[in-house]
């Protein structure tokens, strides 16, 4: 099965060379469940000739905002839509998250509660689990279409499954320790309070449940189910 990624951001250059860009941490995220891939670098508007491409779409993660006025954005919230009404499954994480949910009606915004910013939990349909997070901007209103999968205090909206068409994320599945951590060191410092990038450090080595989040996203691309 072939998987159309949708690069929306870039990775740090000083992360980039040994943990690789965006793409890279999907395509490890998602080894071994017999997927190809191929990427356009939407930000950069590099854009697919069409959504016929792929067998199922991965909108990545970005340090832009999904309400910003950036000329990638309108194309692709248009794109989202097609690929929706064309009933070909799409995938979105962090930034793809919110870009989805503002593409189909909802509503995303800098959220006035500040960051969250590492190991976080969340009640994923009654079931506590940890994911790593990196993000302030949060889906406020979703679409109607969207049913919750996951909460917590800081995000009602964690997790979102728009029938057999979408799922989408806001903490990243794709993160490992390595990568939290030098978000910590070359995107935190001054942006993020002090005491919330020590608690990233303190619970680096906390499991997080990746591997399940993997198995889910795979599922839904080949069966449209997380289950």
């Amino acid at each position: 099965m072939k998987i159309g990624i949708l690069q929306t951001g870039h990775a740090p250059d000083a992360l980039r060379d040994d943990l690789g860009d965006y793409e890279h941490l999907f395509q490890r995220l998602l080894d071994g469940h017999d997927f190809e891939f191929e990427t356009w670098i939407v930000v950069d508007m590099d854009f697919p000739a069409a959504i016929d491409l792929c067998e199922g779409w991965l909108i990545t993660g970005s340090k832009h905002g999904a309400y910003e006025d950036h000329p990638f954005i309108p194309p692709l919230e248009a794109m989202i839509r097609y690929i929706y009404a064309a009933d070909i499954p799409l995938v979105g994480v962090c930034f793809g998250h919110q870009i989805i949910a503002q593409a189909l009606g909802g509503k995303v915004e800098k959220f006035g509660g500040g960051w969250a910013v590492g190991r976080q939990t969340y009640d994923w349909e009654g079931e506590t689990i940890a994911l790593n997070a990196w993000h302030q901007d949060q889906v406020v209103e979703r679409p109607a279409a969207a049913r919750i999968v996951a909460t917590n205090g800081f995000c009602d909206n964690a997790a979102l499954i728009y029938g057999q068409k979408a799922f989408t994320v806001q903490p990243h599945p794709e993160f490992g320790a390595d990568f939290v951590a030098g978000l910590a060191r070359h995107r935190g410092p001054g942006i993020v309070p002090q005491n919330q990038l020590d608690e990233v450090a303190a619970n680096l080595n906390e499991p997080v449940a990746n591997e399940r989040l993997a198995a889910q996203i795979a599922s839904f691309f080949k069966s449209r189910s997380i289950s």
